[in-house]
């Protein structure tokens, strides 16, 4: 009773068809892959970023150290 066999999902699919028609459907997935292609730019440029601060915090570390010994 709670399993969906393929004829469901045709079904489904045929009337999703016909209430949105196919422009719209395929207008609607064209905007689907630009959201997912703007979230995975947006997850490399944290990326970055991360890497980047964290290469400009070690550059901190450092310098003061190399300071200490340059005093001494």
């Amino acid at each position: 009773m709670g399993n969906i066999g393929p004829w469901q999902i045709i079904i489904v699919a045929v009337v999703v068809v016909l209430l949105f028609g196919r422009g719209k459907i395929s207008e609607l997935m064209g905007d689907v892959a630009k959201g997912i292609k703007s979230f995975k730019k947006g997850l490399k440029d944290e990326e970055a970023d991360a890497a980047a601060t964290i290469q400009h915090s070690d550059a901190q570390v450092v310098e003061p150290a190399e300071k200490k010994t340059e005093a001494s």
